[in-house]
């Protein structure tokens, strides 16, 4: 593991800067992860990183705003990649999917451990989920609004949820949605739909 280590920090800077052909498809990223999980093949996992490395960085650095930061994300997010491989099940999520979860779990893990050191120096800097702000105060508004809509959220049903973080924390498409989670275009818009109609409920009229 920390030769592992070693090669994502030696390579996090130069992955993030090159991209791979868009032309992978699901089988491919399925059978990567699946050398991973059975033989720990680091062949399939360079080639993973390759594929995400650069994705996971754009979203993190558009959320951070700090490249070390972002850095820390694709290094953590692929660690667990690697360590978690076994618990992929295609039958259950697109690859691209169940990634981006963990990319979504490693970011609110920083952003926790941020609050709990920093909370008496919250700034754009160290809290990205929010918009630039003139005052702490509303700084940290935000913040335990965001932290009401992340727990709404949670209430959803599983379908729901993988449609609500899809389109709103991975910043996919309704149409990649539809095209990641093996399913109709009607169902994704059907499924958001209904998710905002119950979120709306949930959060009151005055939430977007």
């Amino acid at each position: 593991m920390q030769e592992l280590r070693t090669s994502l920090s030696k390579d996090t800077t130069t992955a993030t800067s090159s991209t791979m052909s868009n032309s992978v498809d699901h089988p491919q990223l399925c059978q990567w992860l699946n050398a991973v999980a059975i033989h720990r093949d680091k062949q399939a996992f360079t080639c993973l990183f390759k594929f995400f490395a650069s994705k996971i960085h754009r979203i993190a650095h558009n959320k951070f705003s700090n490249k070390s930061m972002a850095n820390e994300v694709v290094q953590d997010t692929m660690s667990n990649v690697w360590r978690k491989a076994h618990l992929f099940n295609e039958a259950k999520g697109a690859p691209t999917t169940w990634v981006y979860t963990i990319m979504r779990n490693v970011s609110f893990d920083i952003l926790r451990k941020m609050q709990a050191n920093k909370e008496d120096n919250l700034s754009d800097d160290i809290w990205p989920l929010v918009e630039a702000q003139t005052t702490s105060d509303k700084v940290f508004g935000d913040h335990l609004a965001q932290h009401q809509l992340l727990g709404s959220i949670e209430t959803l049903p599983e379908n729901q949820q993988a449609v609500v973080k899809g389109f709103y924390f991975m910043e996919m498409s309704q149409e990649q949605l539809a095209k990641h989670l093996n399913l109709p275009l009607g169902t994704i818009k059907s499924r958001l739909r209904l998710a905002l109609a119950k979120l709306k409920t949930k959060l009151g009229e005055h939430h977007d």
